[in-house]
């Protein structure tokens, strides 16, 4: 295992059935003002905005509330945001909804207080926060993101049609707290599920594509895509199923809060590309990266064909007999396939509303990252796009 590093995941979770029953005690730790951040009104059906809301009450909490954080984001709503915790006082952000919720209240988190503008700071220069951090609170609706136990916040600029993501190195970002109810993800759309499974699996994907050593961090990664898999299929069939639905949860949690990451380079370009799409198309963020992902890893085989191999045999079972090494490769990636199209995911971006004409911006929109097997060049981006239409 190569590689020296820091871990450190001050995250509380309460799991399981009832575990909102651990937020009275939780809210006890702040101060009277509570900005209470929501999406739509799904809380509102699902019963989990009247019991988070009856808690806040028994708590005695002053109570302000920022509704209609979108799925991606924008910067708009965040610098609306800014303005009401600022006037609300706020001790405490709950962020009561999916992952696009969770990350709006930890990009609030780090703006409030800030001097310069959050855009500027945080999503160009990439700075980590020199102010007070006003801590979050997370009750989760979807599994997918991870963001209820890691410091990443993504924002989407439609001005400059940048759709970008700042991992904060500051644990103050990390939600103090998350309360993660199995129940509360029963009653999402098949679509939305299916999009956050493929979001959970892509994120072990970007850890685990990259280095050559022996790491713990891939045995790790390759028994949650494991677990993902069985999990899923069974989801997919009865979406009903808790035990399922609970493993689905806990795994997305472990996925990204950064513990298999630890000890090697991280790749991510799937996300850069998925995140550019989304800026252009607003579309769903677990689809966005299930379009771009199988034109991309195709690309990259020949360049990490050894860890292509153990992928396939692996986390898909690929026989390796009479085979070679590109032949077991290409076999895994076709299992991938056969299992993306089984979760009814969108394999291409033209039918999330991406154009020809759109490939050239999106490519000029994808942050490049190094550390996959392959850095890519603006030719070869615009190459994966155009096969991912």
């Amino acid at each position: 295992m190569l590689g020296n590093f820091t871990y450190c995941n001050p995250t509380k979770l309460y799991f399981g059935a009832g575990a909102v029953k651990g937020l009275g005690g939780e809210l006890a730790k702040y101060g009277k003002n509570v900005v209470l951040i929501y999406g739509g009104g799904s809380v509102k059906k699902n019963g989990v905005y009247g019991e988070v809301t009856a808690i806040l009450k028994e708590s005695g909490k002053n109570v302000t509330e920022i509704a209609g954080v979108m799925p991606n984001p924008t910067l708009e709503k965040l610098y609306e945001g800014i303005k009401t915790a600022r006037a609300a006082k706020a001790d405490l952000l709950l962020a009561v909804g999916g992952g696009s919720v969770c990350d709006y209240a930890k990009a609030l988190a780090v703006s409030v207080h800030c001097g310069e503008d959050p855009w500027e700071k945080y999503y160009v220069r990439f700075e980590e926060p020199s102010c007070e951090v006003v801590p979050v609170g997370c009750v989760l609706t979807m599994a997918g993101t991870g963001s209820e136990m890691n410091a990443g916040a993504v924002i989407t600029n439609r001005e400059t049609k940048m759709k970008v993501g700042h991992v904060f190195a500051d644990e103050r970002v990390m939600p103090r707290f998350s309360v993660l109810d199995p129940n509360y993800t029963l009653t999402l759309p098949r679509y939305q599920m299916a999009a956050g499974i493929y979001d959970i699996f892509n994120h072990i994907c970007e850890q685990y594509f990259s280095g050559e050593d022996d790491n713990t961090s891939d045995y790790l990664s390759e028994g949650l895509m494991r677990s993902l898999l069985h999990s899923s299929r069974i989801a997919n069939k009865d979406m009903q199923n808790y035990e399922a639905r609970s493993n689905i949860m806990w795994t997305a949690t472990w996925a990204l809060n950064t513990l298999v990451s630890r000890g090697k380079s991280t790749d991510w370009m799937v996300h850069m590309l998925g995140q550019a799409v989304g800026a252009y198309t607003d579309a769903t963020h677990g689809m966005t990266l299930a379009a771009v992902s199988l034109p991309y890893y195709r690309h990259i085989m020949p360049f990490g064909l050894k860890k292509f191999v153990r992928f396939a045999k692996n986390v898909w079972g690929v026989d390796p007999q009479g085979k070679t090494d590109t032949e077991i490769a290409e076999a895994g990636l076709a299992a991938m396939e056969s299992w993306m199209k089984e979760m009814g995911l969108v394999m291409h971006i033209g039918e999330l509303g991406a154009t020809e004409d759109m490939i050239d911006g999106i490519a000029a929109s994808t942050l490049v990252m190094d550390g996959g097997y392959k850095v890519l060049g603006r030719d070869e981006i615009v190459k994966i796009l155009k096969e991912s239409l």
